[in-house]
C-alpha cells in the first residue's frame, strides 16, 4: 500500500497532464466537427500525422526521464539539471529532423487514396502546427526534468493553461468572432501550435534558478548517450503510433465518414490511453530512483504496481466506453452517419484498453531501468507483423471493413502489452545497473 500512495501522488498529476496533451487535438477535432465531416476528417488525420511524427522526436527527449532520474536516486541533483541542459540541444536537433517528414508527409496524401478535400485540409493543418514541434519537445525533456525532482504540480498546471487557451482560440480562430474572419482549419492548428509555446512556458518559469556548477554548454558525449537511450524509445513510438496513421490513411481510402468516426473513436481512445502513460512515466520515475540507490528489487516492486494500477484504470475505461458509446460519440459530431459508425467503433475500443493500459506502462517501468531497445522490437514485431496484417486481412480485404481495421490494432496491443510484462519480471530477477554507470563503461 506504501507504493501504490507513493506512485498514485506522482502518478495523478502526470496522467491528468499526459491526458491534456491528446486533449489539444481532441478539442480541435471536436471544434472543427461543428463545420463539417471533411474538415473533421482533415484536422483529426493531420493532427495524427503530426503526432506521429513529433512523437518520434518525443520518444528521443524520453531518454532524460531515466536518466534524470536515476541521477536524482543516487543523490546528485547537479548532474540531473546538467542532464536537462544537454536535452535542451538534444531536443533542438530533433526538431529539425522531425521537421522535414511533417512539411514533406502531406503530398503523399493524395496518392495514397486519401480524398483530395481531406488532403488538403490536412496539409493545411500539417504545415502550421510546423513552428510548434520545436516546443513540444523541450517540454518532454522540461517534463522529464521537474517530474524525476518530484516537482509535478507545474506539469499539470502547464496543461490546464494551455487546454483552456486552446479551447478559446479554437472557437475564435476556427469561426470567427466580430471583424475576424474564420479560419476553419487553419484556425485550429494555429491554436495548437501558439498553446505548444503557452506551456513551454510554464515550465521553464516552475523551473527556478540553476544550481551552482551546471554545464549548459553542449557536450557531444552526454548529447550522444543521451541520444542512444532515447532513439529505440522514440522508434518504439513511431511504430506505435504509425500504424494507427496508417490504420487513419486506410479508413480515409474508406469514404470522408469513416475517416471522420475513426478520428472520433481514436481520439477518445488517444485520450485514455495518454493516462495510462501517465502512470507509465510515472512509474518510470519510482523505478528509475530505486536502480540509482541500486535497490533492483524495489524497482520491481514499485514497476509492478505500476502495471496493475494502468490494468485497474483501462478497466474501467473499458467499461466507459461500453456504457456510454452515443454520448462520447455525439460529443465529436453532430453527424447520424458519422456517429453509428463510431458507436461501433468503441465496442473494439473497450477490448484492447486493458492490453493498452499494460504496453503503456510496460514502456515506462523498462524506460526506467533504462532497457529501451527492446520496447522498440515488442513493436515492431507486435503491430506491424502481427496487427497489421490481422487489419488488412479483416478490414481492407476482408467483410468488416473499418471495425476489421480496430481488430488488427487490437491484436498489435495485446501481443505488445504481453511482450513487455515477461520484459520486465525476467529483467529485474537480476541486479540493474544505473545508466550512468553504463554510459561511463
Amino acid at each position: 500500500m506504501v507504493e501504490l500512495r507513493a506512485l498514485a501522488r506522482l502518478a495523478l498529476p502526470l496522467a491528468l497532464a499526459q491526458a491534456g496533451q491528446a486533449l489539444m487535438g481532441m478539442v480541435d477535432t471536436a471544434v472543427v466537427g461543428r463545420l463539417s465531416e471533411t474538415a473533421q476528417g482533415a484536422c483529426g488525420l493531420g493532427n495524427s500525422l503530426t503526432f506521429t511524427f513529433t512523437y518520434f522526436g518525443m520518444g528521443v527527449m524520453m531518454a532524460l526521464d531515466p536518466l534524470v532520474s536515476q541521477a536524482i536516486g543516487a543523490n546528485d541533483p547537479l548532474r540531473a539539471r546538467s542532464t536537462w541542459w544537454q536535452g535542451v540541444w538534444l531536443a533542438l536537433l530533433t526538431a529539425a529532423v522531425v521537421m522535414v517528414p511533417i512539411a514533406l508527409a502531406p503530398l503523399a496524401l493524395s496518392p495514397l487514396g486519401v480524398t483530395p478535400a481531406v488532403a488538403d485540409g490536412a496539409g493545411l493543418y500539417m504545415w502550421l502546427r510546423l513552428p510548434g514541434v520545436p516546443a513540444s519537445l523541450l517540454f518532454i525533456g522540461t517534463r522529464a526534468y521537474l517530474q524525476g525532482v518530484g516537482r509535478t504540480r507545474a506539469i499539470f498546471w502547464a496543461t490546464v493553461v494551455a487546454n483552456l487557451a486552446n479551447f478559446l482560440l479554437d472557437v475564435v480562430l476556427v469561426f470567427g468572432v466580430g471583424p475576424l474572419p474564420g479560419l476553419g482549419v487553419a484556425g485550429a492548428a494555429i491554436a495548437t501550435t501558439l498553446c505548444l509555446y503557452l506551456q513551454l512556458g510554464v515550465l521553464l518559469w516552475a523551473l527556478g534558478p540553476s544550481p551552482r556548477g551546471v554545464t549548459r554548454r553542449p557536450q557531444r558525449a552526454a548529447i550522444a548517450h543521451a541520444g542512444r537511450v532515447g532513439l529505440p524509445i522514440g522508434l518504439h513510438l513511431i511504430a506505435e503510433s504509425g500504424v494507427f496513421s496508417l490504420a487513419g490513411v486506410l479508413a480515409g481510402r474508406l469514404g470522408e465518414e469513416a475517416m471522420a468516426a475513426h478520428q472520433v473513436a481514436l481520439t477518445w481512445a488517444s485520450l485514455s490511453f495518454c493516462v495510462a502513460v501517465g502512470i507509465g512515466s510515472a512509474g518510470s520515475v519510482r523505478v528509475g530512483w530505486r536502480i540509482g540507490q541500486r535497490d533492483t528489487p524495489a524497482a520491481r516492486r514499485s514497476g509492478l504496481v505500476a502495471f496493475g494500477s494502468g490494468a485497474a484504470f483501462m478497466a474501467f475505461s473499458a467499461l466507459f466506453f461500453l456504457l456510454v458509446p452515443g454520448p462520447l460519440a455525439r460529443a465529436m459530431s453532430d453527424k447520424p452517419p458519422v456517429i453509428a459508425t463510431a458507436i461501433a467503433l468503441f465496442g473494439v475500443t473497450a477490448v484492447f484498453q486493458i492490453s493498452d493500459g499494460v504496453q503503456a506502462v510496460g514502456a515506462g517501468v523498462l524506460r526506467g531501468i533504462g532497457d529501451t531497445r527492446f520496447t522498440f522490437w515488442a513493436n515492431i514485431v507486435g503491430h506491424w507483423a502481427i496487427g497489421l496484417p490481422i487489419a488488412l486481412w479483416l478490414g481492407v480485404f476482408g467483410p468488416l471493413g473499418l471495425v476489421g481495421l480496430w481488430w488488427g490494432l487490437s491484436a498489435g496491443l495485446t501481443a505488445v502489452a504481453l511482450a513487455l510484462l515477461v520484459r520486465f519480471a525476467l529483467v529485474t530477477r537480476r541486479p540493474i545497473e544505473p545508466l550512468a554507470v553504463q554510459g561511463d563503461a
